[in-house]
């Protein structure tokens, strides 16, 4: 449902209902492998935090990636005695299992993780998660790279995490500035569709997850934080980094094969201005636009090529004739194909016959410049002749793109237009698929929550169960009166 707008505005994307009672808004997830030091002073500040700042109902959920230590006892503690605490028991290791395995089971509509170090300033926490509750972006990110970032850590690791976000710039054009900070958030109805994608249930989790989105044309904040580095931190470099190449190799290869059904991610999400019909804008102009620019380009370059090669045994006129003639044929062509997106041979000859004329309209500009050249001047130079055809080049090339957009290659309005890609129900990707299959169980299969966990809410409609159903459900705002019988909207 959404407040209808004055004509030529684009509607707000959902905003979520604010509350402070009832199911929370926001579950933030800290996963722990034998923290049994760090969990409870991390927990409380943490509580303590949300509690004083955050105006929604949060939970705070504890995911023990099959801890060895006391780490289990001191979150049953937790979740014992704080009612916004729950706790989560996996017998696997991997964060991006534990991530995973507990955004799938909450029915919060904001889901976010941390680090158990605490490695990020919390004030950034809200800063986080606001474009998220707002609707105005699908996932969020902390960045320690961005220059209003303020950070502290050794040489060491600072050149590993900026070299690591190179890589990813490179290799799979990556354009979000920290892929490994320990601080991000997704809504739910994107986790839904986007998490069976994401293969690896390690470190490169959260680079796998960035990367799938950004390219399906997800929106993604990215937010300053002030982070202190945890010099007692457990994580191995060496093999992370290792394990972390070889997910950026796999990813590479799956982008590059398209193997992966991107298109179920194509923007579902809110309201975006690329695919709606804005009147008076006419559709596909800007991208036509480029298009015939570049063809235009490396068309003109094509004809002075031709018109120099023919001038060598032939006068301009002739020169001007041939060459134009030739550069016609192939830019009508290119832009057939590349400008307007006419695929297939169905009216080739008669977008040629058209394009023919056009090329007629130009020879006569290009002609008509030469002769009162040739009348002004009883032997021009060469280079002055050039640029005489470049000045009536450019005016032929505005007329023929006009020519062309309106005559040679109209916007067929007749046909139907495409499936709004929420509108069809997405089917999970096999790979995945096969590894997390669809249950209706609110916890996935070899997973256990705590025994004095608190429990969560009966199951959810067919909808709001993890990778089932259609995939791309979106949530509703609410307005005053939305509930109210006497409304009469």
């Amino acid at each position: 449902m959404r407040t209808d707008s004055s004509p030529g505005t684009l509607p707000a994307r959902e905003h979520l209902p604010a509350t402070d009672a009832g199911t929370p808004v926001l579950d933030v997830v800290i996963p722990v492998y034998n923290e049994e030091k760090d969990l409870r002073p991390c927990v409380l500040r943490l509580h303590e935090h949300l509690t004083r700042t955050f105006p929604y109902a949060f939970r705070i959920t504890i995911a023990d990636n099959a801890s060895t230590d006391s780490t289990p006892r001191v979150a049953a503690r937790l979740a014992a005695q704080i009612p916004e605490v729950a706790g989560f028991r996996l017998e696997q290791k991997g964060r991006g299992r534990a991530l995973r395995t507990v955004w799938a089971a909450s029915e919060a509509p904001v889901l976010a993780y941390m680090d158990v170090d605490l490695s990020t300033d919390l004030n950034a926490l809200l800063p986080l998660v606001a474009p998220l509750i707002s609707g105005h972006s699908d996932l969020a990110i902390g960045s320690r790279l961005t220059r209003s970032s303020r950070v502290v850590r050794g040489a060491k690791r600072e050149f590993i995490s900026r070299t690591y976000n190179l890589i990813l710039r490179g290799s799979l054009q990556a354009r979000f500035s920290d892929a490994q900070c320990g601080f991000k958030a997704i809504r739910s109805d994107v986790a839904r569709v986007l998490l069976p994608l994401v293969e690896d249930t390690g470190w490169f989790f959260d680079t796998e997850m960035l990367v799938l989105a950004e390219r399906a044309g997800l929106r993604i904040h990215e937010v300053p934080v002030d982070w202190v580095d945890d010099p007692d931190s457990t994580v191995h470099i060496v093999k992370t980094a290792t394990d972390d190449l070889k997910g950026v190799l796999r990813v590479g290869k799956a982008l590059a094969t398209g193997s992966l059904p991107l298109d179920r991610l194509a923007r579902p999400f809110g309201d975006d201005p690329r695919d709606r019909e804005i009147q008076d804008v006419p559709k596909g102009l800007a991208r036509q636009l480029v298009g015939f620019c570049v063809v235009g380009v490396l068309s003109t370059l094509f004809y002075l090529l031709l018109y120099s090669a023919f001038r060598q045994f032939s006068g301009s006129q002739i020169a001007n004739a041939l060459a134009l003639l030739v550069s016609a044929v192939a830019n009508t062509a290119a832009n057939r194909r590349l400008t307007f997106g006419v695929r297939g041979p169905g009216g080739a000859v008669r977008h040629q016959a058209q394009g023919l004329v056009v090329f007629g309209i130009g020879l006569a500009l290009t002609s008509g410049s030469l002769a009162a050249l040739s009348a002004g001047t009883s032997s021009p130079a060469h280079s002055t002749e050039l640029a005489v055809l470049i000045a009536a080049n450019l005016a032929a090339t505005v007329l023929r793109f006009l020519l062309f957009r309106a005559w040679v290659f109209p916007e067929r309005r007749d046909e139907q237009p495409p499936a709004q890609p929420y509108a069809t129900t997405a089917q999970p990707y096999p790979a995945i698929a096969q590894k997390y299959p669809a249950t209706t169980e609110p916890y996935p299969a070899g997973t256990q929550p705590h025994a004095s966990a608190q429990p969560y809410p009966p199951a959810q409609p067919p909808h709001q169960q993890p990778w089932q159903g259609d995939a791309t459900v979106r949530l509703q705002p609410v307005r005053p009166g939305d509930t109210d019988p006497r409304d009469p909207r």
